[in-house]
């Protein structure tokens, strides 16, 4: 009906273009238009003004020979004040931008290693921007937003460089475990240094006491006693540590029992053998 009436309708976000006998007339804006066939005019076709989005899957080598899948999302639209170059410049416009994007992308990231591609994506997707905006806009359309939205290296490739990143972090965690180890290691030497610095001052207080105890009682006894000498109670002394030593051995479970000669003799012999060395230590000094 609107053909027999002469009357077309175009949409909202789209342009229709109109030629005359074969030939651009003019660019038809959004809402009713008349197009009298019978003068010659006629209706070419429709273009969408819509923000248009296209994703290239790109396979190219890097710099240190990987091969990758490059995956690029292309953002686009065609301008109004330039329909007519953008619907009669272009057969393929989709066609077109996936040429350019390949041109781009396989020139750009075989400079770069495999790690760097990774980081240096922002770079790729601003080159491929460039180059299809300076292409593109002779033939009306806009490059809006340009991004390298994944880069996939083959799956022996992704696997070994996991595997390298978790040989490097148990290498990171044996360092660590060995460092821990040295500090505990250190810490216990010092606990043992500290300790036996601490058991050499509790033994030498206590010899300390011992002697000054001896004195006290050697003293004493020869006051109480008459007729005592030094030497009587020394050796009743040594007797005494002699009887209470051999009590702790045989009252200890777990102890290592030495078997030595026992009896009134022998008790003689061990106070002299003692006394004389005692006597002979503190000659030697």
């Amino acid at each position: 009906m609107g053909n027999l009436l002469c009357c077309i309708q175009v949409d909202q976000s789209t342009v229709a273009i109109k030629e005359k006998f074969g030939k651009f007339d003019h660019v038809l804006e959004p809402g009713c238009h008349c197009l009298p066939w019978i003068l010659g005019h006629q209706l070419a076709g429709h273009l969408s003004l819509r923000l248009q989005q296209l994703d290239v899957k790109c396979e190219t080598k890097t710099k240190d020979n990987v091969f990758v899948n490059v995956v690029a999302s292309i953002q686009y639209r065609a301008l109004a004040d330039k329909a007519n170059d953008a619907f009669y410049k272009l057969s393929n416009t989709r066609t077109q931008i996936q040429a350019y994007v390949f041109d781009v992308i396989r020139a750009s990231v075989p400079k770069l290693n495999l790690d760097d591609a990774f980081e240096q994506k922002n770079e790729i997707a601003k080159a491929v921007e460039d180059e299809l905006e300076k292409a593109m806009s002779a033939y009306g359309y806009e490059i809006v937003q340009t991004l390298i939205v994944d880069i996939e290296p083959d799956e022996h490739v992704k696997r070994a460089m996991n595997e390298i990143n978790a040989a490097a972090r148990l290498r990171v965690a044996a360092n660590e475990k060995a460092e821990a180890e040295k500090i505990l290691q250190i810490k216990r030497a010092e606990g043992e240094a500290e300790s036996k610095y601490l058991s050499g001052l509790g033994i030498a207080r206590q010899r300390q006491a011992i002697v000054d105890g001896l004195r006290d009682s050697v003293l004493g006894f020869s006051v109480n006693v008459p007729g005592t000498t030094a030497k009587d109670v020394m050796d009743m002394v040594l007797v005494t540590q002699y009887f209470d030593t051999m009590k702790e051995i045989g009252a200890a479970s777990k102890s290592s029992a030495v078997f030595i000669p026992h009896g009134p003799g022998a008790v003689r012999d061990v106070a002299t053998q003692i006394r004389d060395g005692l006597l002979q230590g503190s000659s030697g000094q």
